[in-house]
């Protein structure tokens, strides 16, 4: 875990050992930055947005430049507009909890991304149509053509694919896909959405999103 205000890793800290969970704390980028890169390994990785020397953003990028998406990493911002959040989530991370938040609240989002991960490290080839997903490797292919994909673009595209002919709510996404269960008055659903779909289905005649209107979205081969 990285984060400056003592107060509140102390408090996270002691909570999550209280769950006996191994928890490692730093009070910088920097510091956080140097122990990944030394090869420690790490089940998920905790980050302030907004610390000392690399920020939180800065070391997400690293760790998604140079080890790839197996490590799941969340968060901490006292930042909470669509354009910081979006901004966090396609720097590479798999979630966001703003600050203050209940511990409970944390916890839950934690252990939820250390099943997914667990999930995930599972070697697994999921279809839909001429789309490939390789959960193994982190690859999305359609045809011939290789997608690049954030880490939120590409849980969305998963679940979606686990969900082919479903129509899909924002709530249901949101609940499912950001571990949010509630209503947040959020455009994030659409926003990816529309990252997704000019990725997958831009220069495709025939185009797998299909939104239906009032409602949410479709997977569709």
């Amino acid at each position: 875990m990285a984060e400056d205000e003592e107060n509140i890793s102390d408090f996270v800290s002691r909570g999550l050992k209280g769950f006996d969970y191994d928890v490692t704390v730093v009070n910088n980028g920097t510091e956080a930055w140097r122990l990944l890169s030394e090869g420690n390994r790490y089940d998920l990785v905790m980050l302030d947005i907004r610390m000392p020397g690399l920020s939180g953003l800065e070391v997400c990028r690293n760790i998604r430049n140079t080890f790839g998406y197996c490590t799941p990493v969340l968060m901490l911002t006292a930042l909470d507009t669509t354009d910081d959040v979006v901004t966090g989530l396609y720097a590479g991370a798999d979630d966001y909890i703003v600050k203050p938040f209940k511990f409970m609240e944390l916890t839950a989002r934690v252990q939820a991304l250390l099943r997914r991960a667990e999930h995930n490290r599972e070697d697994k080839i999921t279809t839909c149509g001429e789309l490939k997903l390789d959960a193994s490797a982190h690859k999305v292919y359609r045809c011939d053509k290789e997608f690049d994909l954030s880490i939120k673009e590409y849980r969305l595209l998963q679940y979606m694919i686990e969900h082919e002919g479903e129509i899909l709510s924002r709530r249901q996404l949101l609940r499912d896909v950001w571990d949010k269960d509630f209503d947040t008055n959020t455009n994030i659903v659409d926003v990816y959405m529309r990252y997704l779909r000019q990725k997958i289905d831009e220069g495709f005649s025939h185009k797998l999103i299909q939104t239906v209107v009032g409602t949410g979205y479709c997977l569709k081969k």
